[in-house]
């Protein structure tokens, strides 16, 4: 395994950043699946406790013991899984952040792959999303996936076809220039084309959550990702990206 202390070496550049809330039992062996899939370069790993209340900041703790890469950042209270990510990403020294959910669902192997597409695209490919393959979400959460899904592509041509997919690798200075609201995680790919970059997309094998119960319901995942949809709308229509030339 390769690996860099925060406190001892150069930053890496790669940042592994999880927004977890009571996720107990799944976070010991997602960080074993992290460590063998990125064991061919240096890099961070960076949790962030929402707020958890069950033993997922003990168990980090346990983690952190062994791993010196690893950092552990804790939310007093539950900010949602976008303040999350904002606080890892702002916290992260990579150049390049590396997204996922830590519920087991999304399998890190597919990290290296993502990792590989984003260097080959050059800086012009802003993030690199992951498109889910085989769901396996109930039937009810299937469908509502795919009538927002269906109406965000129409709305914000955003190019993805699965932006709610938690794998992700985007570049660190993009994502600090994006506007940070609750549920932003389900828009990133329009936010990032509204700077300017193009996105990428690596098909991904789905798994079940290990442990646990999703924190998304029916309302905060249809009804407010909907109303959200047109503020980001809003957003792209009224962004101008200027091309700027120096001149001596």
């Amino acid at each position: 395994m390769t690996s860099l202390s925060s406190e001892t070496s150069a930053a890496p550049r790669l940042s592994v950043v999880i927004a977890v809330k009571d996720e107990a039992d799944n976070v010991l062996p997602l960080i074993d699946e992290i460590d063998a899939a990125l064991s061919f370069e240096p890099f961070e790993l960076i949790f962030v406790d929402d707020g958890s209340t069950d033993a997922t900041l003990a168990n980090l703790r346990l983690a952190q013991q062994t791993r010196p890469y690893m950092r552990v950042l804790v939310h007093e209270r539950a900010c949602g899984k976008t303040a999350g990510v904002d606080t890892g990403a702002w916290a992260a020294r990579g150049e390049l952040l590396l997204l996922l959910d830590g519920d087991g669902q999304n399998n890190p192997a597919y990290l290296p792959e993502m990792i590989r597409v984003i260097d080959e695209g050059g800086p012009r490919v802003g993030m690199v999303q992951g498109e889910r393959q085989g769901r396996k979400d109930t039937a009810f959460k299937r469908y509502q996936s795919r009538l927002a899904n269906k109406i965000r592509r129409g709305l914000l041509n955003d190019g993805s076809r699965d932006t709610g997919c938690g794998l992700k690798a985007v570049r660190r200075e993009v994502h600090l220039r994006l506007p940070v609201f609750d549920g932003l995680h389900r828009f990133m790919a329009a936010l990032v084309r509204r700077e300017g970059y193009e996105i990428r997309t690596v098909k991904v094998v789905d798994r079940e959550r290990w442990h646990g119960v999703s924190k998304y319901g029916f309302w905060n995942r249809l009804w407010v990702g909907i109303a959200d949809m047109f503020g980001v709308f809003w957003l792209i229509r009224r962004r101008r990206v200027p091309r700027v030339v120096e001149r001596g």
